[in-house]
């Protein structure tokens, strides 16, 4: 039998209202005077230049697991003030940390800078996914930001440099960000790190091999004219959904494994990340990036 349940309302009080928002003409322009929000809304009030600090520390043998509800959404820069963010973690012995974020989406004209720095002893472990979208495509915003520079650097004790990276996007005199970028529309990198994490460097290598191997055909990388153009002619697939991944290793006895991935989709980039990252699961608990 069906039930249903009704909630009465005192018709001489009013609710209290989970949020509130008042807008009023300022200076001849319409602006939030007033804005209040508790669990479980949130209201999300862009200003100009907005900069985010965080800092974490990962115990001796925890693991943790950083993530995001959705893509970080850079909103159009007024004048050239940057908006940044910040993340400094410390991932104590035998711990793990997997920092595994929706990808970052600039709006038109946006700037934005972010820098995420990692502390590590030997038998630390690290994953991290850091990725970017050419934009709103629906709106027609394709690689049309002004600025998005990304670093990325991971110091072994006593601040040793075993990792520094940085990626750079600016719009410039000569060729657009688009022009540069052509058919692909996600660039993104992954960084696997650790003891732990050796036997899934060698899947991830063995996988991306063999992806190469049927995209690129037998011959070597280098013997590929479009391989050494930077560019592959998409045209004469079937279809036109392509993804480009290469890998390396960096540090003491080839204890950390990058990849490098640029791909003409957000969904072939998930789909990756799935893949590649599924045998994780059992030290986080959950399949990275699987929906539902």
């Amino acid at each position: 039998m069906a039930t249903s349940t009704t909630m009465d309302v005192d018709s001489d009080k009013s609710p209290t209202p989970t949020g509130r928002i008042v807008i009023q003409k300022v200076a001849g322009r319409s602006a939030v005077t007033s804005i209040y929000a508790r669990y479980p809304l949130k209201f999300i009030r862009p200003t100009k230049g907005d900069s985010v600090t965080c800092t974490m520390t990962i115990g001796e043998g925890c693991t943790a697991v950083l993530t995001t509800q959705a893509s970080t959404k850079v909103y159009k820069s007024v004048g050239s003030k940057d908006s940044g963010q910040l993340l400094e973690a410390q991932v104590g012995r035998s711990a793990l940390l997997a920092v595994l974020p929706d990808p970052v989406t600039c709006f038109s004209s946006a700037r934005y800078s972010q820098k995420q720095v990692f502390y590590v002893a030997s038998d630390s472990n690290l994953v991290l996914v850091d990725w970017l979208t050419s934009g709103r495509r629906m709106r027609g915003e394709i690689w049309d930001f002004e600025l998005y520079k990304s670093t990325n650097n991971i110091y072994l004790e006593g601040n040793q440099p075993l990792f520094l990276d940085s990626t750079l996007l600016e719009q410039g005199a000569g060729l657009s960000v688009a022009d540069r970028m052509q058919a692909f529309h996600v660039v993104a990198m992954l960084v696997i790190l650790g003891p732990k994490m050796a036997f899934i460097q060698n899947q991830v290598q063995a996988k991306i091999r063999e992806r190469n191997t049927e995209l690129f055909g037998r011959r070597s990388h280098s013997s590929n004219p479009n391989y050494k153009k930077g560019k592959l002619d998409i045209e004469n697939k079937e279809s036109n959904e392509v993804l480009l991944a290469s890998c390396s290793v960096f540090g003491p006895l080839d204890t950390g494994l990058v990849v490098r991935i640029s791909a003409t989709s957000t969904e072939l980039v998930y789909k990756f990340l799935r893949e590649h990252l599924a045998s994780i699961e059992p030290f986080i608990g959950t399949s990275p990036y699987s929906r539902g």
